[in-house]
């Protein structure tokens, strides 16, 4: 069984078998006729809590928000340090590392109390509104700061000036198409200074254009990068409650763990990663192509066509496309809406076929319009290895690789991590490739849901990647936010979207050998920490207790 899957649900694109009776074959959903049950308003005491939960959020946000001054991934020429009273946080980066720190879990536990509110058993759940605006409010101090957890933003910044200099930023890294001493180059991280953009050529196009109204100002730079992720997130949080109502999860705890997680808000917001514009597509496709598909069991008839179906379906597929113009990780959702769309009509092979060869064209179509319309070709699919340049110490993969190399010098073989890194990435995409096929297959066989072998197949090639990072797993999250039901998918992404966060320095790079910054900061954080849960707690003491059985919907 899929994760987050049941079986009472495993025989249509969002509806349950139970409620065949409520409407006629050829019915187009706009809603899914197995929707959950519709929730009761939050009474006075939880409005309460959940008011007190949006400050506590905000105070972790503004304590990682003046954080990020001194402990951020600041640029070489570090700005702040122009600025009178706030360049003081770069000139104490202990406290400024424990301010952020704190903010960072003040944040998560802030985001676990409101999942209080968005348990798809309680009768009374927080609406989509609330939970956009506390998304909104715990974001808002992020919009303004130094990047952070991650360089990544001035790699964007110089490979899109290279682009806006009308040089080829899949066959020269920023040193030398921009020559060392150039601001923007001095930013990027030094391994990815001699590297092609491994990116899509629509990101790197929306940066070029871009790229001369910051006129080299790298803060200029830096928020409109920002804005560009905005875009990813805003459509993220559209597209998830929508899909949810499709495939029967509560809207409101879709968006909780999928768009107020904070991943999303350390990574996608305050890190400016490219990966939120092209997860944003990605979803948005889905649901657009969505849109006017008949809802079908597997044993009923095949409805009619629907009004413009084809077109909804065919916008959808160029959404998708977007997304991989962005990020090549979304292509992996185009497969998996062709056996929607196969589902849709007899599940046969002929059907499957019959969908997947316009779909491939259209694709085709776009992406080539795409990679010649921005004028960069397809010189970046040769680059897309360059991330596997990395060896991320949370990989399993690359885990792997350092303990076989620890093996072989303790038998005296010599140490062969390097030789060993290529072959178990190899093994890797080969495992996730398996994985992927595996649940094409199933999915088209009708024993999964589509959307839920996607979020499966995605974080088989994210996990299994030499280079992952705590952000990548947003990409299998965020879909299996909208259509994985059970308590334990919940369980499970929630314990990794708490733990993880904390794996990476919010510098984005080690404290130089400064050991001691780390346990102190730590020290500090905590206290802060633990200070600002006693104060939730007499402000609303219901946020720490035990959930009563009267607030659930009977089973």
């Amino acid at each position: 069984m899929a994760v987050g899957d049941h079986p009472a649900q495993r025989d249509t694109d969002g509806a349950a078998p139970e409620d065949r009776a409520v409407r006629s074959a050829g019915s187009v959903a706009t809603l899914v006729p197995g929707r959950p049950h519709d929730p009761e308003p939050l009474d006075d005491k939880e409005l309460r809590g959940l008011n007190v939960v949006r400050r506590f959020g905000a105070v972790g946000s503004l304590f990682l928000a003046l954080g990020s001054l001194g402990a951020g991934a600041a640029p070489v020429i570090n700005p702040v340090q122009e600025i009178p009273v706030l360049r003081l946080f770069t000139r104490i980066p202990m406290v400024s590392l424990a301010m952020g720190l704190a903010g960072m879990a003040i944040i998560v536990l802030s985001w676990l109390l409101l999942g209080r509110f968005a348990q798809p058993a309680r009768r009374r759940l927080a609406t989509q509104g609330q939970l956009a605006r506390t998304i909104a409010l715990w974001c808002a101090p992020l919009l303004f700061i130094p990047p952070l957890f991650s360089r990544d933003v001035y790699s964007y910044l110089a490979q899109s000036e290279i682009v806006a200099r009308g040089m080829d930023p899949y066959s020269l890294g920023p040193a030398e198409a921009l020559g060392v001493s150039d601001p923007l180059t001095s930013g990027v991280s030094n391994m990815w200074r001699e590297t092609p953009a491994p990116y899509g050529p629509l990101l790197l196009r929306l940066g070029g254009w871009l790229a001369p109204l910051s006129s080299g100002n790298i803060v200029t730079g830096v928020l409109l990068q920002r804005g560009l992720a905005l875009i990813g997130v805003i459509l993220i949080i559209w597209a998830l409650p929508r899909l949810a109502r499709r495939f029967g999860v509560q809207p409101a705890t879709a968006l909780w763990l999928g768009a107020a997680n904070p991943l999303l808000i350390f990574h996608f917001v305050a890190g400016a990663h490219n990966d939120a514009l092209a997860i944003g597509l990605m979803v948005a496709g889905l649901e657009v192509g969505l849109q006017r598909m008949p809802v079908r069991f597997k044993d009923d008839a095949v409805p009619p066509l629907a009004k413009g179906e084809l077109l909804y379906i065919g916008l959808g597929v160029a959404l998708i496309t977007l997304g991989v113009a962005v990020k090549i990780n979304a292509i992996l959702a185009l497969p998996f809406f062709t056996v929607m769309v196969a589902r849709r009509w007899h599940g046969r092979i002929k059907d499957l076929v019959t969908a997947a060869v316009p779909m491939a064209l259209l694709f085709g179509v776009v992406l080539v319009a795409v990679c010649y319309g921005t004028g960069l070709g397809f010189g970046w699919v040769g680059a897309l290895g360059t991330p596997g340049l990395v060896r991320s110490w949370i990989s399993p993969t690359s885990e792997l690789a350092a303990l076989g190399g620890v093996l072989g010098i303790a038998l005296g073989l010599g140490n062969h991590t390097n030789a060993m890194v290529p072959i178990l990435g190899t093994l890797g995409y080969l495992v996730a490739g398996a994985v992927t096929v595996k649940f094409l297959w199933d999915s088209f066989k009708w024993r999964y849901r589509p959307i839920i072998g996607l979020g499966v197949s995605l974080g088989a090639v994210m996990v299994l990647h030499v280079a992952l990072q705590p952000w990548y797993l947003l990409w299998a999250i965020i879909p299996l936010a909208a259509a994985a039901g059970t308590s334990r998918f919940r369980i499970a992404a929630t314990i990794v979207t708490a733990v993880l966060p904390f794996l990476l320095p919010t510098t984005g790079s080690t404290f130089e050998g400064r050991g001691f910054v780390l346990p102190f900061a730590w020290a500090a954080a905590g206290v802060v920490t633990l200070l600002g849960l006693f104060i939730v707690h007499r402000l609303s003491p219901l946020l720490l207790s035990r959930p009563s059985p009267e607030h659930s919907v009977p089973a």
